[in-house]
């Protein structure tokens, strides 16, 4: 049976039942459809939903993928904003609809989500050496001619075992050089050199076909301007040295990738000082944490920071629980914890109240901790805080909030959920 188009793929998504695997869904909305519990178009605070449940803002999705469409178009950069944030189909696609080149990744499973969901373009921010992932990789590439595939080399061994396991493949992999962003960074090559001979391995097989050259800016250490902006400029150099040494010889375009969601503003400077090489240069920039923001991490490094007249992203996620338990006038505990709530960067930020179907600040709450299923709160005299009352948590870190949520509602200002996101982590 010949394997469903994107667009196939992507509408049986509507076509899911809704049951026990969804938290937070109105009981009643079992057995229905996705697509029919989203036409009732439910309110999230009165339509039955049940606590913990996290939301989505539809209008600030809109607007940072809006935003950053025309930031990279703005400064000539290619976006292949980096899938693992969300791992949701439906957001890979609005993000190529909104201009991206394609979708980043980072490990195999991740490769085949966005395939069987139609992305033809994959960026995989890593070195791909198990056979059987290059093996099923090599049969996409054959039988799809429209899919364009990179991803990382950062050694001379990760070459052999890449050239091993594709021998006899219809077309080779194309690969970009990664350079490390320091000593005791996280992956890469260390020095140029290093970086020299590895490039030297892949030319020297068929199976592997080298289109330039990335890196990570995030993982700089003691990170600041000057230090990221001297890696970036380490980086185009080593690109230019590749191609004046024939490196590139053959290719259409050459590949230079950065930028994480913490220095893209870096990334855009220095790229846009990249010199004229032997062909087209595709600068792409891979920041993927945009397309929700945050209220902590990405909130205090968002490089919009540096750069207001730019614009600005906005946080789209906020964590709904109830109080269930008021022991004293300094303590209560809400029915969300770690299961619920990203907490590897910052606790969640208890950010406004729902009582009566009225909203408020959450003035004098602060999360101290989190159990399983619990949210510890100190309450301080001017909190008004009652059993039953719904508490709104603002969260930190995108990549750790979407993966503990399979279906997620998606929500206009007044509470009306208009559609579904599906996860697949």
């Amino acid at each position: 049976m010949p394997r469903a188009t994107g667009t196939e793929a992507l509408a049986r998504l509507a076509e899911e039942r809704v049951d026990h695997r969804f938290k937070g869904l109105p009981p009643d909305a079992e057995g229905l459809t996705v697509a029919e519990l989203a036409a009732q178009r439910r309110n999230l605070f009165t339509g039955g939903f049940t606590t913990p449940v996290l939301a989505l803002s539809a209008e600030r999705l809109e607007h940072n993928l809006a935003l950053m469409e025309t930031y990279a178009e703005r400064h000539g950069l290619a976006f292949a904003p980096h899938g693992k944030t969300s791992m949701a189909p439906r957001l890979f696609q609005r993000q190529i609809e909104h201009g991206a080149w394609g979708i980043t990744l980072a490990v195999p499973h991740q490769v085949w989500v966005a395939r069987a969901f139609g992305v033809e373009r994959i960026f995989l921010a890593n070195e791909l050496v198990d056979p059987a992932a290059l093996r099923r990789l090599a049969d996409e590439l054959a039988a799809d001619p429209d899919f364009r595939f990179v991803c990382y080399v950062d050694s001379v061994r990760g070459v052999g075992l890449m050239d091993a396991a594709l021998r006899g493949a219809a077309r080779p992999v194309d690969v970009v050089v990664e350079l490390a962003a320091g000593e005791g960074a996280r992956t890469g090559v260390r020095t140029e050199a290093e970086c020299a001979a590895v490039a030297d391995a892949v030319t020297a097989v068929p199976t592997l076909r080298l289109v330039g050259v990335a890196g990570y800016e995030g993982e700089v250490p003691r990170a600041d301007t000057a230090r990221v902006t001297a890696y970036l400029r380490r980086l185009t150099a080593l690109a230019a040295d590749f191609d004046g040494s024939g490196r590139f010889t053959g290719v259409d375009e050459i590949v230079v990738s950065a930028g994480g969601s913490a220095w893209f503003d870096a990334v855009a400077d220095v790229f846009a000082g990249i010199p004229e090489l032997s062909a087209p240069v595709l600068k792409l920039l891979r920041s993927g944490a945009y397309v929700s923001h945050d209220d902590g991490h990405y909130r205090r490094l968002t490089p919009f920071a540096r750069v207001p007249q730019e614009g600005a992203l906005e946080p789209a996620f906020r964590l709904w629980a109830q109080v269930v338990s008021r022991p004293s006038p300094e303590q209560a505990f809400a029915n969300a914890g770690k299961r619920d709530a990203a907490h590897d960067l910052d606790l969640p930020e208890a950010q406004v109240v729902r009582r009566d179907g009225a909203e408020r600040p959450a003035d004098g709450v602060t999360v101290t901790g989190l159990s399983d299923q619990h949210a510890w709160l100190r309450t301080t005299r001017e909190a008004d805080l009652e059993v039953g009352d719904w508490v709104g948590f603002g969260l930190s870190h995108p990549c750790t909030s979407f993966d503990k949520w399979q279906l997620i509602p998606l929500a206009e200002a007044d509470g009306t959920v208009v559609d579904y996101i599906r996860t697949f982590f």
